[in-house]
Formats: structure tokens, sequence, C-alpha cells
């Protein structure tokens, strides 16, 4: 297999959000796609975090494209100069007011959806966090923080008892192998 060849570029359109570019691109058989659009994001990170009690942080927001108010893990861009870590850490600090004194753990990276977006998410896990701080949430924030129970949680998730969204199911069964293979879990 080989790589496919851009062979013009243009953006559509740009914004903080993220932007949209238009692609030519001709692949090995030679075939030319006119119009490939990809949209294009920041990176960002986020966490499954768990309180010494065994309880996993979750923040609840409306997220306007879906219609609805998801339970999802602390996530967000990291700012200039950060390390993806120091961003984590900053970004559950201002969404939850938790932190730990333990380093975060990378579960993964991976591209959001490489078909069409650009962006990649680093996956962490946090271990025996506690309430520190304040929320300190940006004008267009509205964060509710909600506790369960880490085992409970997976079984809400599993049953779609629960709205959330596919990086955080991700992010919880990563942590939760990830614990599972540790001889002593949580």
């Amino acid at each position: 297999m080989k790589k496919w060849k851009t062979l013009k570029s243009e953006y559509l359109h740009k914004s903080p959000f993220g932007n949209i570019r238009k692609d030519q691109c001709e692949l090995p058989n030679g075939i030319v796609i006119d119009d490939y659009y990809v949209n294009e994001y920041s990176d960002w990170v986020n966490a499954v975090v768990i309180t010494k009690d065994k309880q996993i942080v979750l923040v609840e927001q409306y997220r306007y494209a879906g219609g609805d108010f998801f339970l999802e893990v602390p996530a967000g861009k990291r700012e200039e100069g950060e390390t993806h870590e120091e961003g984590l850490v900053r970004e559950v600090k201002e969404e939850t007011g938790f932190t730990s004194l333990k380093d975060p753990i990378l579960l993964g990276e991976f591209m959001v959806n490489p078909a069409t977006q650009n962006n990649k998410v680093k996956t962490y896990l946090i271990l025996d966090a506690y309430k520190a701080y304040e929320q300190d949430l940006d004008d267009t924030e509205e964060i509710k923080v909600t506790l369960f129970d880490f085992e409970e949680f997976g079984n809400l998730v599993r049953t779609n008892q629960i709205k959330t969204q596919l990086f955080t199911a991700n992010a919880y069964f990563m942590a939760q192998d990830f614990l599972s293979s540790k001889s002593n879990g949580i």
C-alpha cells in the first residue's frame, strides 16, 4: 500500500474551534479526488480521575451539537508551552477542583477520526485524587462535578443507562483494563 498524494490544498474556513480544509488528492491507482475535506482540530488530553475512595470524578455539561447533557471524563486542550501532563493537570483542576500527588499515567494516544480529522487525544489515569480547589471555569463553561463508584460507572456505560460520549467510555475501559492488569487493582 502507498500513501495518497496531496495535489492541492485550500482552507474554506478557519476559527478558534477548528479549520476546514479542502484537498485534491491522488490515490496510488491514479484516481484523483477533487474535494476531500479535512477537519483540523487541536489535540487534547483527557483523564480518568479516581479518588482514594475508588470513585470516578466526572463532569456533566451541555453539549450543543449533541443537544443534551453528557457525563464525561475531564478533558481539554493544552495551552501554549504546556506539556500534555501539565495541560491535563490544569484542566482537571479547573473543571473539577481535584488533584493528586501522583503523576498521571499515560493509557494511550489515539487519532480521533483519521478519515476526516487530523487531531489526537491522549488519555491518562490519575489515582488517589482529592478535592483541593474550587472550580475555575471559563465564561462559556457550566460544569457539574459528579462522583460515581468506579465499577458501577462501568455498568452504567455498558447498559446505556447514562448519556456519555465515546471518548469517556473508551477512557474508562482503558483504565479498567490497566487497573485489572495490576495485581492489587485500584
